[in-house]
């Protein structure tokens, strides 16, 4: 799955460089698609019945699942950039979220900053309790033990992550939060999807009329987070990210190391 990881990363980097005031969704759309004609695989989100698209982009209170429009990027939106790759039958899954500069306005940039600050250090929470927890719902503990750290964040319920492997989308469910029960043995050889999905006010959501966009329902901001991450005998590596995970889990003594 390195490649699959590789290419999703590659992808995500490329949206990101175009991400600028201006540019539209669909314009990183079509980025997205130029790396992963370029790595020789497919996107993997256009193999969900019914999306045309490489990309998810959910802008402000569109949390999840927006779908890539010619609406340019204006200052101050946050931004949740979410996309994969299938390399030789393998997948990869990830997302970012961002906020574009707006003097006017630096209130609502620095509270927009702080919501996506706070859902990437709950990623990385959940991505170090995975090298060491026992069983899959430890992740989701841990994940939430974060977020409430770092405020009056909201988390929804009813999305989170999942294995991946030779489909985009398969078990386990990985949660953002506590659950009953420990949740599947974690071995060598699992690799699962990790997202937190987190809002700046009431978690409560609803799905626009195309059928796909979740915003918060009361009209907050959200963002969104993800990374695939491979466990196997050695330890843990985070496929889509270039150095394997080593920036994000240092800061939580935790060392990545390479899949041999």
């Amino acid at each position: 799955m390195v490649p699959a990881g590789e290419a999703t990363a590659a992808l995500l980097a490329a949206a990101r460089e175009r991400l600028v005031v201006g540019a539209t969704p669909l314009d990183l759309d079509a980025a997205a698609d130029e790396v992963i004609l370029a790595h020789g695989g497919r996107s993997n989100f256009r193999l969900v019945p019914g999306y045309r698209h490489a990309l998810c982009v959910s802008v402000d209170d569109d949390v999840v699942h927006g779908i890539p429009g010619d609406r340019p990027f204006r200052p101050g939106d946050i931004v949740s950039v979410d996309g994969g790759a299938e390399i030789d039958g393998w997948n990869g899954d990830a997302a970012f979220t961002v906020v574009l500069p707006d003097p006017e306005r630096p209130d609502v940039v620095l509270a927009r900053e702080q919501l996506a600050a706070a859902a990437e250090r709950s990623l990385w929470a959940g991505i170090a309790a995975l090298a060491s927890a026992r069983h899959l719902n430890e992740v989701g503990e841990a994940i939430e033990a974060s977020v409430e750290a770092s405020g009056a964040y909201g988390i929804l319920e009813g999305y989170g992550g999942h294995g991946i492997g030779r489909s985009m989308h398969e078990d386990p469910s990985v949660y953002n939060h506590a659950v009953r029960g420990r949740g599947p043995r974690i071995r060598p050889g699992l690799v699962v999807a990790i997202e937190p999905m987190i809002t700046a006010g009431d978690p409560a959501t609803f799905v626009r009329d195309d059928g796909w966009t979740v915003a918060t329902a009361d009209g907050g901001d959200g963002a969104h987070v993800e990374h695939s991450v491979a466990v196997h005998a050695d330890g843990i590596w985070v496929l889509t990210a270039p150095d394997g995970g080593a920036e994000g889990l240092a800061p939580l003594g935790v060392r990545p190391v390479p899949i041999a």
